[in-house]
């Protein structure tokens, strides 16, 4: 039985650190749904316990279905019939075996049939998904829609729509990029007006690259402010697919993520129902919805990375040249263990980033029943602080780092892995596009710089090193020592007061910060569990020297030269 669950032990690890405890009692109000619902946690333990239980049957069904039906939907892919899309077979199969298990809506409150559960246990079943095709990640993964109507749709539209997640197994999709809007959302232009006859806003326009666009239920972006072009003129809406106003004009043919149908939409005369207030929809709600959209890549990319990391070292442990597997040469084993040394530190900046968001939402929910108190209020925006420029951080990190993983494992399968018949062909393919939706790394770069900029990302860095133990000194003094490094380069960009040239090292800037971070995060790890030792000297000693480069680089820049990279030989070009 293939269980990815139990072959991932870090699982469990990051459910018992100490701030889950913290995560669970707000997230469950003090357990009192346990006195209303016999399934709900008593006590912390009892919740963690529950988290395992519901994990180990996504690990199973990852394992025994979902990565076996995976080839197979990525050769058949979705089709339009009747103006509906059909999934492959296989992703029905997948589907419905997520479903009559209880896990579409598992994040919702209880009393719309979900399990409550926090973000850290949803986002570590994400990462099984992906790991098991990341195609399919993107269907199950847009019930973070759902999460959304919750957080901001009214108490009538929450019972309208959240129970059938659960109850019937509804898909969802964010309908938000057009052919001209896709990074820039504030030029999408699908014309909302409301009509006082039939007393609903109605929908008219086209939408393009929609992920799961025939879902059930969706979340529409569209212009309801006449005389608008910016962001303030556009609010967000809900479409209801049984009312069969839009049609599927057409499927993207795509390089990868083959199962996840990618929808071009027109909007007829559509019926749909306005979320919160006008002019909000980009301003507060999309963004929202792309945070928790960007979390859920950055779990996809660490599913992927592991996927290809998994599928290397199988393939090295088998694979003899020259007298010996290959795994025994020094080019191939340095390779696959900087994979999982890359894998350990990212997942664990996936969760620690993950447990800042909880935080932040558990006390925003609970502003839902009473006032928060001083210190209360001072958290809640303390860990939404962190989770501004953490969950950027994560995506673009992560996904990047993803793409390497799979090029590094298609390599180590040499010529083979170049033809269809090893699964690292697909993951390679599946892998490009996280760095690209969701925003791109260029895009993540500049939300993340915030970070830097603020002192944000210094001042958790500190708070990492205020918790070393000593035994862990060497490795403290070289993060203290490229932590110093980060500081003074940063410092210099901020202090030259130029926009361009920080956005120009704003990827370089982040990523540094990123090292130290997921560095400290190691070392910590390696305190509470000895087998991250490992991986957290590796890992430092391997960045250490990324850091360097890109401190050397920015620090021998010149201002000047930002001009020679504006100027394109256009007579080169031509010829």
């Amino acid at each position: 039985m293939n269980n990815f669950f139990k072959d991932t032990p870090n699982f469990k690890f990051h459910l018992q650190h100490p701030i889950v405890q913290k995560i669970v009692k707000l997230k469950e109000r003090n357990f009192i749904d346990s006195e209303e619902y016999d399934y709900a946690p008593l006590n912390n333990e009892d919740a963690i316990d529950s988290y395992e239980k519901i994990l180990d049957i996504v690990g199973d069904i990852c394992g025994e279905t979902i990565a076996k039906n995976a080839e197979s939907v990525d050769n058949e892919g979705p089709h339009i019939e009747n103006n509906e899309v059909i999934y492959a077979k296989g992703t029905t199969a997948d589907y419905k075996a997520l479903y009559d298990a209880g896990l579409i809506g598992m994040s919702l409150p209880r009393k719309y049939g979900g399990l409550n559960f926090p973000l850290l246990p949803y986002v570590m079943a994400a990462e099984m998904v992906a790991r098991a095709d990341a195609g399919f990640a993107n269907i199950w993964g847009l019930q973070d829609c759902a999460e959304t109507i919750y957080e901001f749709g009214s108490e009538a539209q929450c019972e309208k729509y959240l129970p059938r997640f659960n109850r019937d197994g509804a898909t969802a999709a964010m309908v938000l990029t057009e052919p001209d809007a896709g990074s820039d959302l504030q030029s999408v232009k699908l014309k909302a007006t409301f009509n006082e006859e039939k007393n609903c806003w109605i929908l008219n326009g086209v939408k393009r690259f929609i992920t799961n666009g025939d879902a059930d239920i969706s979340l529409v972006l569209a212009r309801s402010e006449e005389n608008t072009s910016d962001a303030r003129g556009l609010s967000m809406f809900i479409y209801d697919r049984n009312n069969h106003a839009v049609e599927v004009r057409h499927l993207e043919k795509k390089l990868g993520i083959k199962g996840s149908p990618t929808c071009e939409l027109v909007f007829k005369d559509a019926p749909a129902e306005l979320v919160g207030k006008e002019r909000f929809g980009l301003i507060k709600y999309v963004m929202a919805l792309m945070n928790s959209a960007r979390l859920g890549v950055g779990a996809q990319s660490v599913g992927i990375a592991d996927a290809a990391y998994r599928e290397a070292l199988k393939y090295a442990e088998e694979r003899a040249q020259f007298g010996k597997v290959i795994l025994n040469f020094p080019a191939v084993y340095e390779m696959i263990t900087n994979m999982k040394v890359r894998i350990d530190a990212l997942r664990s900046l996936l969760y620690e980033t993950t447990s800042f968001v909880d935080l932040s939402k558990a006390y925003e929910e609970t502003m839902r029943e009473r006032k928060l108190e001083k210190e209360e209020r001072m958290e809640m925006k303390f860990y939404a602080k962190l989770s501004n420029v953490f969950t950027p951080l994560i995506k673009l990190t992560a996904s990047e780092a993803c793409n390497t993983i799979a090029y590094d494992s298609l390599q180590i399968h040499g010529g083979t892995g170049f033809m269809k018949d090893f699964p690292i062909e697909r993951i390679y393919r599946d892998a490009r596009i996280t760095s690209i939706y969701e925003g791109t790394t260029q895009l993540q770069a500049v939300a993340a710089i915030k970070g830097v900029t603020t002192g944000v990302f210094l001042e958790q860095v500190k708070k990492y090193e205020s918790e070393v133990s000593e035994e862990n000194s060497l490795l403290k003094n070289k993060l203290q020592e490229m932590t110093m490094d980060y500081d003074v380069i940063s410092q210099k960009i901020i202090e030259a007061n130029n926009t361009e040239l920080l956005d120009f090292h704003a990827r370089r800037l982040v990523e540094m910060a990123g090292n130290i971070i997921m560095g400290y995060l190691l070392v910590l790890n390696s305190q509470r569990d000895e087998k991250f030792s490992k991986s957290a000297k590796l890992f430092i000693n391997l960045v250490k020297s990324e850091n360097k480069e890109k401190f050397d680089y920015i620090n021998n820049f010149e201002v000047e030269n930002l001009e020679l990279y504006k100027l394109v030989d256009t007579e080169t070009l031509q010829d």
